[in-house]
């Protein structure tokens, strides 16, 4: 009987090289494709966009009239999701039924936690000065010095989100322009009842950049004026007593009105200032050395001309920045407000971890 043939060396060692072939390349597509998927933007939540991350160059890499922006210096942040626009007054409300949340603006100031941003034996002020209410801005009928901002401020009984100019008003018509009046405590609650966060004050600028490293503004370095190149809602005319509204707005406008950044981000410029998760400090950026990765802020709050005031970061300026005054719808600016403050035009947006 006949025995089958053998397979000779030669058959037998390319059968095996093709076999190892044919697995390597399975191998690699596999590889290819999974590197493709992570490479690839993630779907962004409804109502956010995809920040990449990077490395950029964080604060003033020019002139600046504010030093608390200095010195520029460079800091790397990993990717995240963060709200296309600023929380409106309609996503505000949405939280406020489902919660029964009660703003700070909306209650009577609790003298006992106030009194310890005053120098001790500061008297108490009357009853009426306590009623609950927030500052309004409220132009003078004529130019004022700008040392002095009592005279466009006004603290307002019964002003709040629900009342931006004060009892008076209301939200007829105002769904999709910004909340306002709401302290860092209010938009921290909002935030975490909507499965998100405030962003660090290094996320928020590397955000509002949109991919344009060392550009003064968020478009570019083309300045706005009081007749042209009106990319966001920011005073025109002299601060603060007369505002031509060339933009076509006297306080906030509704949210995605001027053109998106680089990254899809409306109103990162302008309109109303954004609350960080960040302690404020003026000397927040002293001593960096190195490639700050994912920096999350100072310990500790730190305002020289109000030192006792437990200060979070606001970014993004405002309807009432102009560059005779602020110039702060640069990416750049920062400044601190009392974590148990509320103002016209103030306003928050959050992010989302991958």
């Amino acid at each position: 009987m006949s025995t089958p043939a053998q397979n000779p060396p030669a058959a037998d060692a390319g059968r095996r090289w093709l076999l190892r072939l044919g697995l390597l390349a399975a191998a690699f597509g596999i590889a290819y494709g999974a590197t493709s998927l992570l490479d690839r933007p993630p779907v962004a939540p409804p109502g956010m966009v995809w920040v990449p991350g990077g490395e950029f160059v964080m604060g003033a890499d020019g002139e600046t009239k504010q030093k608390n922006e200095l010195p520029a210096h460079p800091v790397r942040v990993g990717g995240f999701y963060m709200d296309e626009a600023e929380v409106t007054n309609a996503q505000f409300r949405a939280f406020v039924a489902a919660t029964g949340y009660v703003t700070t603006a909306e209650k009577p100031v609790n003298w006992d936690e106030l009194k310890k941003q005053f120098p001790p034996g500061t008297p108490k002020p009357p009853e009426e000065r306590l009623a609950p209410g927030s500052l309004v801005f409220t132009p003078p009928s004529t130019a004022v010095p700008f040392n002095d901002m009592t005279r466009w401020w006004t603290w307002t009984a019964g002003a709040c989100w629900r009342h931006p100019e004060g009892p008076g008003s209301d939200l007829s018509g105002r769904d999709d322009h910004p909340v306002v009046h709401v302290s860092w405590d209010d938009a921290t609650a909002y935030a975490k009842w909507a499965g998100k966060r405030l962003p660090t004050e290094a996320e928020w600028e590397f955000a509002a950049r949109g991919g344009l490293d060392r550009k003064r503004f968020p478009w570019g370095d083309d300045p706005p004026t009081d007749t042209g190149n009106l990319k966001a809602n920011v005073w025109q005319g002299e601060f603060p007593h007369r505002n031509t509204r060339a933009d076509g707005w006297d306080r906030t406008a509704p949210v995605k009105s001027f053109p998106p950044n680089g990254y899809g981000l409306y109103d990162v410029g302008g309109n109303v200032w954004e609350w960080c998760a960040d302690w404020y400090r003026a000397d927040a950026y002293a001593g960096r050395t190195g490639v700050a990765a994912n920096p999350k802020g100072p310990d500790t709050f730190w305002d020289p001309n109000e030192p006792l005031v437990p200060k979070r970061v606001n970014r993004g300026g405002s309807f009432l920045c102009h560059v005779t005054y602020c110039e702060s719808y640069r990416p750049a600016a920062r400044r601190g407000t009392g974590v148990d403050t509320g103002m016209s035009h103030i306003g928050f947006r959050c992010v989302k971890d991958r």
